[in-house]
C-alpha cells in the first residue's frame, strides 16, 4: 500500500488526505482494488487465462471498475464449474442406484420394517438367553439345597430330611447326566456313603440307587465312590444280615463300579468275590440280580490278580454247573475263558468231574454260535498248556464234534477248531496223536451208511485201556459223522472220494479241504 500512496511534491513527503473526503475514500478505494489485484494475479496460477510462471504482458494498468467486474466474472465462473461438478456426482449416483437389480431397491417403509424386525429378532435372542440362564439356575439352586439337607445331623427329624434328600438325588441323577457331575462337584458323594450306616432297610436302597445313579456313566463318580469308602460299607451290611432287595442294591453297586479297571482289583481284595457267587448260586435270587453277580464277576476276572480269589471261592464248579441254562451259559463261558489263561484255573477245570464231556457238548449247540467259539477257544487253550488232558477231551468225543464244527460253525470257530485239531492230532510223544489221527481218518474213511463200519482190529502191544478208548471214540465218530451228513443234506450212501481219503489220512488239520 505505500509503494501506491502518492508523495507530495510541494511538501517533499507524502500529503494527508482529508478524513471524510467522498473523493479521498472513492480514490483509496480503487487504488486498494488494483493493488490487491496485482497482488492476486501474482499468486494465482491460472485466474484470467495468464500463468503465474509466464511473465506478465506489459501494458496500461486496468483501472478498478474493470477489474471488479473481471472478479466478479472469474467468481461467477468459478460457482458453474463448482454447480457442473455437483451435478455430475449426483448423476453418477442416480446411474449407480439405476444400474442395482430391482428386487435390491427396498424404500423406505421396507427398510424401516427390515429395522424393526431385527430389532425383534435381537430382542427374542436376548429373552431366550434369560431364560435359559434361568433355567440353569434354578436346577442348580435345588441341587445345592438336597446337599445341604444330606449334611444335616443331629435330631430324627433331619435323619428323616437327609433319606428324603438321598432319594431326591435318586431321582435327579437317574437320567441326568449334568446332574450327577454337578453332584459329585458339590460333595454329595461322601454324605451319601456316611449315609450308609443307616439302620433302616429303606434309607439303605434310597441311598444305595443313588450312588448306583450317581456312577452310570462317570468314571470320576465311580473312583470317587469307592474312595469314599463304599465297598467296605456295603460288605457290613452284608455281614449284619441284609434283606434280599438291600443285597441286590449291592449286587448292581458292585457291577457298576467294577466296569472300572481301577477299581477291580480293589474289590476283589475286598471280599466281595465270595458274596457274588453265593448271589449266583442261590435259586432265590431274581433272574436279574443273578445276571448281575455273573456279569460283575465277569468283570473282576478281567484282572489278573483278582483270579486266584476266584478259583479259591470255588467258581469253577458253579461255573460249570450253570452251562445248559441259555440264559447264562454265554457268560459262564466267559469268565471259564478268563480262568484257564491262569494255571490253577486250568489245574482246577481238569479236577472238576464231566469237565470235558460239558465242553464237547457245547460244540453241538448250532443255535448259540458265541458259546461254540468260546467253548473251543477253552479247550483249545487246555490242550495247548497241558499234554495230559488232551487224551480227556479225546475220550469225551472232542475230534468228531471239532470235524463237525470245522463244517458247520462260524469263521471264527471253523479257525479255532482247526487249530485244536492240528493240536490233538500231532506227534508230540503223548499216546495221543495215535488215537486221534487215526480216529479221524477211519470215520471219514468209513462208508457213512446208516450201518457202522467194522472197527479196526487193535494194533499188537495196545493196552486195554487204549484199546477201549480206540473202540469207543471210533464208534462216537461214526455217529457224528452220520449226523453231520444228514445236517449237510448229503445222500444216505455218500462216500467220501479217494482224493478225501489222502489228505485226511496223511495230513493235519491244516490241509484238510475245509
Amino acid at each position: 500500500m505505500a509503494e501506491c500512496e502518492r508523495p507530495d511534491p510541494v511538501a517533499g513527503g507524502f500529503r494527508l488526505w482529508p478524513a471524510f473526503s467522498p473523493a479521498a475514500l472513492r480514490r483509496r478505494f480503487l487504488d486498494a482494488i488494483a493493488c490487491g489485484a496485482s497482488r492476486h494475479r501474482g499468486r494465482r496460477k491460472v485466474c484470467g487465462g495468464v500463468d503465474a510462471a509466464e511473465p506478465r504482458p506489459i501494458g496500461p494498468r486496468p483501472r478498478g471498475s474493470e477489474r471488479l467486474a473481471e472478479l466478479l466474472q472469474e467468481e461467477a465462473g468459478d460457482s458453474v464449474a463448482v454447480g457442473a461438478a455437483e451435478d455430475a456426482a449426483r448423476r453418477k449416483i442416480v446411474d449407480a442406484a439405476d444400474t442395482r437389480p430391482i428386487g435390491s431397491r427396498s424404500g423406505g417403509s421396507e427398510r424401516l420394517a427390515e429395522l424393526m424386525q431385527e430389532e425383534a429378532t435381537d430382542s427374542a435372542v436376548v429373552d431366550t438367553a434369560k431364560d435359559a440362564a434361568g433355567r440353569k439356575i434354578a436346577p442348580l439352586e435345588e441341587l445345592q439345597r438336597v446337599v445341604t439337607l444330606m449334611q444335616l445331623e443331629g435330631c430324627d427329624a433331619s435323619r428323616a430330611r437327609r433319606m428324603a434328600a438321598a432319594a431326591d438325588v435318586r431321582r435327579l441323577a437317574k437320567d441326568n447326566p449334568e446332574a450327577r457331575e454337578k453332584f459329585a462337584m458339590l460333595g454329595a458323594i461322601p454324605p451319601l456313603v456316611a449315609m450308609l450306616d443307616s439302620e433302616e432297610p429303606d434309607g439303605q436302597i434310597a441311598v444305595l440307587y443313588a450312588l448306583l445313579n450317581l456312577g452310570i456313566g462317570s468314571e470320576l463318580n465311580k473312583a470317587s465312590i469307592v474312595m469314599a469308602g463304599a465297598v467296605h460299607k456295603m460288605l457290613r451290611l452284608i455281614e449284619f444280615g441284609s434283606s434280599l432287595a438291600v443285597s441286590e442294591a449291592i449286587v448292581a453297586n458292585f457291577l457298576g463300579l467294577s466296569a472300572l479297571d481301577s477299581n477291580k482289583p480293589l474289590i476283589g481284595a475286598s471280599g466281595a468275590i465270595p458274596f457274588l457267587l453265593s448271589t449266583f448260586q442261590n435259586p432265590d435270587t431274581s433272574p436279574t440280580a443273578r445276571q448281575d453277580a455273573l456279569r460283575a464277576l465277569f468283570n473282576l476276572s478281567i484282572a489278573f490278580s483278582n483270579l486266584p480269589f476266584l478259583i479259591d471261592a470255588g467258581i469253577v464248579p458253579s461255573l460249570l454247573a450253570s452251562i445248559g441254562d441259555m440264559a447264562v451259559s454265554e457268560r459262564s463261558l466267559a469268565v471259564l475263558s478268563n480262568l484257564v489263561a491262569y494255571v490253577e484255573g486250568r489245574r482246577a477245570v481238569s479236577r472238576s468231574h464231566d469237565a470235558f464231556t460239558i465242553l464237547v457238548d457245547v460244540l453241538g449247540w448250532c443255535d448259540a454260535a458265541a458259546c461254540q467259539e468260546i467253548a473251543v477257544y477253552v479247550l483249545m487253550v487246555m490242550a495247548h498248556k497241558d499234554h495230559s488232558d488232551r487224551a480227556a477231551m479225546v475220550a469225551a468225543g472232542a475230534v468228531s464234534a471239532l470235524l463237525e464244527l470245522t463244517l458247520l460253525g462260524t469263521p471264527l470257530s471253523q479257525k479255532r477248531a482247526s487249530r485244536l485239531l492240528e493240536i490233538l492230532t500231532a506227534d508230540k510223544g503223548k499216546g495221543v496223536s495215535d488215537i486221534a489221527s487215526s480216529y479221524v481218518t477211519s470215520a471219514v474213511s468209513a462208508p457213512l451208511s446208516g450201518r457202522a463200519a467194522p472197527i479196526a482190529p487193535a494194533a499188537e502191544g495196545m493196552s486195554e485201556e487204549r484199546k477201549a478208548v480206540k473202540e469207543l471214540v471210533q464208534q462216537s465218530l461214526q455217529s457224528n459223522m452220520r449226523r453231520i451228513i444228514r445236517r449237510a443234506k448229503l445222500p444216505p450212501d455218500f462216500t467220501p472220494s479217494d482224493r478225501f481219503k489222502k489228505l485226511t489220512a496223511t495230513s493235519t488239520s491244516k490241509s484238510l479241504p475245509f
